[in-house]
């Protein structure tokens, strides 16, 4: 579910897409991004893998069967999904719509192949896509250690994973490296702010320069 911040009807929501490698950062960028940025929720996306400790349903995902995912693949509900080391992860898209609607932005934390088909199915008008890269792979492998989440055999998976995800870098409109989270963070919400500030997306722009021009 994507909560919908109070209607901001100035202007359209757009989609901001953070991917990178597991552990370069994204995760950490998006819950600092959500902490400060009043009009940004997150999309809640579906999967089929089992909860982590002290993951929330419906906050951190909605925890589904691979029947019901299969449901809302075939009924077209999701605007991208993917099977991730052997789980499967997708987006629903009606909350997605009513938040951009409103005037609310919403952040995902999705991989390339996720970012492509979100593109493919929404148009580039609403997303805006970043890719983070880590400062070394050596740096990339120390962070999924010291994180410890997972065994050996999975940060070596994810390590090899790692040289794929990056090779899609130039697909996406911003590249930033986390070689220091806060100025990674400074930099996203610096883009977060000049794509607001599109003209597209503001919604008042026709009926205020019809204004100024007598033309009310």
């Amino acid at each position: 579910m994507v909560m919908v911040h109070e209607a901001n009807t100035a202007r359209r929501g757009l989609m901001l897409i953070l991917s990178s490698p597991s552990g370069a950062g994204k995760t950490t960028l998006s819950r600092r991004l959500l902490e400060d940025e009043e009009e940004l929720t997150m999309s809640v996306s579906v999967t089929t893998r089992a909860p982590r400790p002290g993951e929330v349903e419906g906050t951190d995902y909605r925890f589904v069967s691979e029947a019901i995912f299969q449901r809302m693949t075939d009924e077209n509900e999701l605007l991208e999904y993917a099977t991730v080391f052997g789980n499967s992860y997708g987006t629903p898209g009606a909350p997605v719509e009513a938040a951009l609607d409103a005037g609310s932005d919403v952040i995902f934390d999705i991989d390339w192949q996720g970012t492509q088909q979100l593109v493919q199915k929404a148009g580039r008008d609403d997303v805006v896509s970043i890719f983070v890269l880590p400062p070394s792979m050596d740096e990339l492998a120390a962070r999924l250690v010291r994180r410890g989440q997972d065994s050996d055999n999975v940060v070596s998976d994810r390590m090899a994973r790692a040289a794929d995800e990056i090779s899609h870098w130039a697909e996406y409109d911003y590249v930033l490296v986390n070689e220091n989270v806060d100025e990674c963070l400074a930099q996203v919400k610096s883009i977060l702010t000049a794509e607001r500030l599109r003209r597209r997306r503001q919604r008042h722009l026709t009926g205020r320069v019809r204004a100024l021009m007598g033309k009310a």
